[in-house]
């Protein structure tokens, strides 16, 4: 099997900069970032390393093969033209999903028949099988085509990348792990200066910031699908876990996060110590409208709830409205940063930002108000 593999990283719209840096950081070669996606070359080795260390990326994605597909033949013959026998076996689980953009082959259902019929021919014709039983490990298989080019990958990944294991609930919109470990990054924190979320709802935002601090892996608390391939050997996995608990940080930090509904501070203390940050973070029932500090710098990372309906859309205001009179109090030290997809937040919180960041929560478009 080639060692040199190329990675494919799906990544939330406006946070692929932030993927790829995360992806240099851990050493991955030839790292390109395109909408909603990151592009990166590495070794057997760095399957592990990057599914138990990426904070910010949806999911690690094993491309196999990349060819032109404008006919459902230049599709089939691609497919089966791939080596599949080198990483599913013969009892292996195969399904397959993708998606077509801009290309001639629009139809996603007819592309996705082609591939697996492809698939099964190549891996019958490799096992001396007619019908293949599928009812061992699972080898999700994914397709994509873009501008008429073919790409075919496996997931090494399983469960989405945001799944870290430690949230089982949500107090309202939820707020995706990765997502929330990509607000903390924006705002360049490092563990120095004081940290807070005065909306901290199931304290996403919080744990992601304490697991940064300490820099903790985020898959450390959970398994992925390529642990059970048997062509990736389990002591990658070892090492890779090894290699990040030795990274780890020991320190004292100033984390807090405050809501007003006693419910909710309850499950980010929960959260909090199944994320193993519970000694890390501190969680008090308070008032986003009293929020202070005193310390001459620190950053605030936030995700306040927002309107759908009307009434509700005022209420979200006026929260904004109190919200911006305690911020504009804090010293001048302070960083602000609120996700909102409220169309007139700057207006409601009383000053336009210094910068705003695009950013989407699942498929709602927001902006990310960054107050220095």
């Amino acid at each position: 099997m080639d060692q040199t593999l190329q990675f494919v990283i799906p990544a939330l719209m406006g946070v692929e900069a932030t993927v790829a840096y995360e992806l240099k950081k851990l050493g991955l070669g030839d790292v390109r970032a395109e909408n909603g996606r990151v592009l990166c070359r590495g070794g057997l080795a760095d399957i592990p390393r990057i599914n138990l260390n990426l904070r910010c990326g949806a999911r690690v994605l094993l491309c196999l093969g990349s060819f032109p597909a404008r006919s459902f033949e230049e599709l089939f013959q691609g497919v089966a033209g791939i080596p599949w026998e080198d990483y599913i076996p013969r009892e292996g689980r195969f399904p397959v999903k993708g998606y077509s953009i801009n290309s001639q082959l629009h139809s996603v259902p007819a592309c996705q028949s082609i591939v697996k019929k492809a698939l099964c021919k190549r891996l019958g014709q490799a096992y001396g099988l007619e019908t293949l039983p599928e009812t061992g490990t699972l080898y999700q298989v994914q397709f994509s085509i873009l501008k008429d080019q073919a790409a075919l990958m496996l997931d090494t990944s399983g469960d989405s990348l945001y799944k870290r294991g430690y949230r089982a609930q949500n107090m309202g919109a939820p707020l995706r792990e990765t997502l929330a470990a990509a607000l903390v990054s924006l705002s360049r924190y490092k563990g120095r200066d004081p940290f807070c979320d005065p909306f901290c709802g199931s304290g996403t935002i919080l744990i992601e910031a304490a697991l940064i601090a300490k820099n903790r892996a985020p898959g450390l608390n959970r398994s992925f699908a390529a642990q059970r391939w048997r062509w990736l050997p389990s002591k990658l996995w070892m090492d890779a876990a090894n290699e990040a608990q030795e990274a780890e940080f020991h320190g004292e930090y100033d984390i807090w996060g405050g809501d007003i509904d006693p419910a909710a501070v309850a499950l980010s203390r929960h959260n909090a110590e199944l994320a193993g940050v519970g000694d890390t973070v501190r969680f008090e029932v308070a008032d986003a409208a009293r929020f202070h500090r005193e310390e001459p710098r620190g950053r605030v990372v936030t995700n306040p709830p927002y309107g759908e309906r009307l009434l509700e859309k005022r209420e979200a205001e006026e929260l904004y409205r109190a919200f911006g009179r305690a911020a504009s109090k804090l010293p001048k030290g302070w960083e602000v940063d609120v996700l909102s997809s409220h169309t007139e937040f700057e207006r409601s919180f009383g000053r336009p930002a210094g910068k705003k960041r695009k950013l989407y929560n699942g498929m709602i478009k927001c902006d990310l108000f960054m107050y220095l």
